[in-house]
């Protein structure tokens, strides 16, 4: 019966398999079993009928085996069989139990010779058998029949290995006597996962079915065809025997006759037949079950340890308890504004490095969107002079003025601020964007509850539009307001008397700064605005094609170098009469991308008109045109009327030219003023009517609002997500809690039978149809001594023998382990009720 002490362990994987199964494979548990491989017809369900005495597997032509089935085998008083899939149902008829398992079969594979990797489990109970576990898996088949696709034998085989590639899982390669034992399928899927032999325990079936004057006895004795644990012999039932119902008890005696009397088998006949192999099976799995004990724990404690905090925050948990209820909310609304607030405000604990989130985008949009949109908004030179030239000369009408008209002047300024509605609107659109998705970030916490989540992000919803709209109103107020009164004694306006001198004087500043200084950087040149990879992506294959640089914007310039070291400058391109445009993506290319060009026509680098800089996202590519703007590169306008008035007149009269350029510096003076004043107040009011007043109304008004609606106890109704997840939790915390106070309670150092000593394996050809390159032909083959027999079964019942080191674990590391072996996991079982 195994090892004395231990007969206990292998019921104790059986329920660790049923336990884990209930729960799912999400605990990611290797349980020990044992997996039977083989061809079609190789005779692996005539071997666990015998092992179990009955008959109770379907039988036919073909592929019959067409799910897994886990056999679990009990020692029991009665004989009764349950399955997984219907525990209330004992089965007492194992006809019934045949039809059961061909009826669950077709259900999910149909009936015309489908295959499926979910298992069917099937517990026998008999007093008949010896504890094991055993996984009846689909013979491996070449070609496909009925509804099988046409990789069907690539299914079967990944089948199997998702199986046999569990270390805790031992291979029984069952192959017929009356094939090519070296052709083995069974072998060479073994010998794929399993190099060193370790878990392969060879059975060679239909030994009666030999041609005459033939025998198996070289392979039995484990001298032709070594493996480390051996072969075992068994005579099954013919079909013959199967066809006149002959008993299985009938037909072990005919078995252990024929090894008794065969001339080449009666010397090893203690070693050969199905009990022997029933009791070698168990012994092994036994075994093997002692040696992966201490890893095993090691995974049910880790297991039980990521599960505790999560299991006792449900343990007591009592999702119909109104205090529990009400004390819930009022965390989940606290905890909302605190995860909102730390978003806006920033926080140094669970910090994104990925991606800008909450208050961060907004900050960009602040000082870098909104100034960009502003100055996007801009005439060119040529518009704003025209549109003076009009207004002054529409402003004299017949009459030729002597003097400089400041209604021209109100007139252009009027119309410049007038333009600040747009971007300032698109600017609100943008910062309730961003609170919006802020909100959404932290209410998907909330999930657990749909009810409250709809209804809270309903609430802040509104909230988040009604503060737009007052938001609107004041930013609408505030542009009103700078063109209610055209304040032209701010201290920072040049006026009307300085308008000509300071034109002038600029123009002394320019002529001087061409011919003076030379050689010599201003303070302002020296002060670096922005650094960064781009890309040069307009540059021609011949001429070394797009490549990246690392760029330094200053106040006077644009330089790039090789890399960020800064040591070897690439070229250097002055400011001077540079803008700058949008250019679509390519075809084949993600960047965004922008281009540099002069306004008066020249080569921007070498012969090129325009330098194309691309960067990996729009948000860069956004920030690099702020920063372009602070140094004074604008994009560029289309400057074309409604009727075609494409360029500005040219000016023949010199005093209207002198009024033109004291009118135009007169409004840069005053819009520079109100683009000071935009840019500073508009923000602050977005901040206080927007920001601020969502994050006060989320802290202080939220749970009031919630309340008001008269339906606290339906805001806090579980998703049946959330109920299956804190079930399915508190289940696995308490089957793998129980299991290690079971696996406590064993002691390891029971009886134990060493490992075989290492034999040669190589004649196990691999499943991989190439060679290996340094493979040679027509090498000697090499004379194999004899390998060890097959351990026999201890059955003394004295002093447990302390385990021999030599096992398993000793030989894991081995380097010639085989290559691209799928390691998923077997599909859960079905918990079909």
């Amino acid at each position: 019966m195994g090892n004395r002490g231990m007969e206990d362990l292998i019921p104790l994987v059986n329920s660790l398999q049923d336990a884990l199964s209930s729960v799912g494979q999400s605990c990611s548990l290797q349980l020990p079993q044992i997996a039977v491989v083989g061809g079609q017809s190789a005779g692996k369900s005539s071997v666990l009928e015998s092992f179990v005495g009955r008959d109770f597997l379907p039988r036919g032509s073909g592929i019959v085996t067409r799910r897994p089935l886990i056999l679990q085998l009990l020692s029991a008083n009665t004989e009764y069989g349950e399955f997984l899939h219907c525990k209330e149902k004992k089965f007492t008829d194992f006809e019934e139990i045949c039809k059961e398992i061909e009826a669950e079969t077709c259900r999910v594979t149909g009936s015309n010779k489908g295959i499926s990797p979910l298992p069917i489990s099937l517990r026998i109970y008999s007093p008949h058998v010896l504890n094991l576990t055993l996984i009846d898996l689909p013979g491996i088949t070449k070609v496909p029949i009925g509804d099988q696709p046409a990789d069907i034998e690539y299914q079967i085989r990944d089948m199997i290995m998702q199986y046999i590639c569990n270390e805790n899982c031992l291979v029984l390669a069952v192959t017929p006597a009356n094939t090519d034992l070296a052709n083995s399928d069974a072998l060479k899927l073994a010998k794929d996962v399993d190099p060193q032999g370790q878990r392969t325990i060879g059975v060679i079936t239909k030994l009666d079915l030999m041609d005459g004057g033939t025998d198996a006895r070289d392979i039995l004795e484990n001298r032709l065809l070594p493996l480390r644990r051996g072969y075992i012999g068994v005579v099954n039932r013919s079909q013959k025997d199967i066809d006149g119902r002959k008993d299985i008890k009938a037909a072990l005696l005919a078995e252990r006759k024929f090894f008794l009397s065969h001339p080449a088998y009666k010397h090893m006949a203690e070693r050969m037949g199905t009990p022997y192999l029933q009791r070698i099976l168990n012994q092994q799995l036994t075994n093997h079950i002692r040696d992966t004990l201490p890893t095993f724990r090691s995974h049910l404690q880790s297991q039980l340890l990521a599960l505790k905090k999560e299991a006792e925050e449900y343990k007591n948990y009592s999702p119909d308890d109104p205090a529990r209820r009400t004390k819930t909310l009022l965390q989940l609304v606290q905890r909302l504004a605190v995860d909102f607030e730390k978003l806006i405000e920033g926080s140094g604990d669970k910090v994104d490095t990925v991606n800008l989130s909450g208050g961060a985008r907004i900050n960009r949009i602040f000082h870098e969107r909104f100034p960009y949109e502003l100055v996007k908004i801009e005439s060119n030179e040529g518009n704003l002079r025209r549109e003076i030239n009009y207004a002054i000369r529409n402003i004299h009408g017949v009459r030729t003025g002597l003097f400089t008209p400041d209604m021209a002047f109100e007139a252009i300024v009027k119309k410049q601020i007038l333009r600040l509605k747009e971007p300032c609107m698109k600017f609100i659109d943008m910062v309730s964007q961003e609170l919006v998705t802020t909100v959404y970030q932290c209410i998907n916490k909330l999930s657990s509850f749909p009810t409250l989540r709809n209804e809270t992000e309903k609430i802040i919803s509104t909230e988040i539009r009604e503060q737009e709209s007052k938001c609107r109103e004041q930013v609408m107020l505030i542009i009103d307001i700078q063109l209610a009164y055209i304040n032209t004694k701010h201290e920072d306006f040049i006026g009307f008397t300085n308008g000509q001198q300071t034109f002038n004087q600029s123009n002394k500043k320019v002529v001087a700064g061409m011919t003076g200084n030379q050689g010599v950087a201003p303070p302002s040149s020296l002060i670096v605005i922005r650094k960064g990879w781009l890309t040069i992506s307009n540059i021609s294959i011949m001429k070394g094609g797009a490549k990246e640089y690392w760029f330094i914007l200053t106040a006077e310039s644009l330089s790039w170098f090789k890399d960020d070291e800064e040591k070897e400058k690439k070229y250097m391109l002055p400011l001077d009469n540079l803008k700058l445009r949008d250019v679509e993506k390519g075809f084949m290319s993600n960047k965004c991308v922008f281009a540099i060009f002069n306004t008066e026509l020249r080569n921007v680098y070498k012969d090129y008109r325009c330098l194309e800089l691309a960067c990996n996202s729009q948000e860069e590519l956004d920030s690099w045109k702020a920063s372009l703007l602070r140094a004074g590169v604008y994009p560029e306008k289309v400057t074309v009327d409604e009727k075609g008035n494409g360029a500005p007149e040219n000016l023949t009269d010199p005093q209207l030219e002198r009024q033109v350029e004291i009118i135009r510096s007169l409004v840069d003076s005053y819009m520079n003023i109100i683009y000071r004043t935009i840019r500073d107040l508009i923000p602050k009011t977005i901040m206080h009517l927007m920001i601020n007043s969502v994050k006060e109304f989320i802290s202080s008004e939220l749970l009031a609002q919630l309340y008001a609606l008269g339906e606290c106890s339906a805001l806090m109704d579980e998703s049946p997500e959330q109920q299956q997840h804190r079930e399915e939790v508190l289940r696995k915390h308490t089957a793998l809690k129980e299991a290690l106070d079971v696996i406590g309670e064993f002691s390891t150092s029971t009886c134990s039978t060493p490992m075989p000593p290492p034999v040669d394996s190589s004649w196990i050809q691999s499943s991989s149809p190439t060679l290996p390159k340094n493979s040679v032909t027509g090498i000697r083959p090499v004379i194999r001594g004899h390998a060890p027999p097959v351990p026999r079964v201890h059955t003394r019942t004295g002093p447990p023998a302390y385990p021999s080191t030599n096992g398993l674990r000793k030989a894991t590391g081995h380097p010639n382990r085989a290559p691209s072996v799928p390691r998923r996991q077997p599909p859960a079982v079905p918990n079909v009720k």
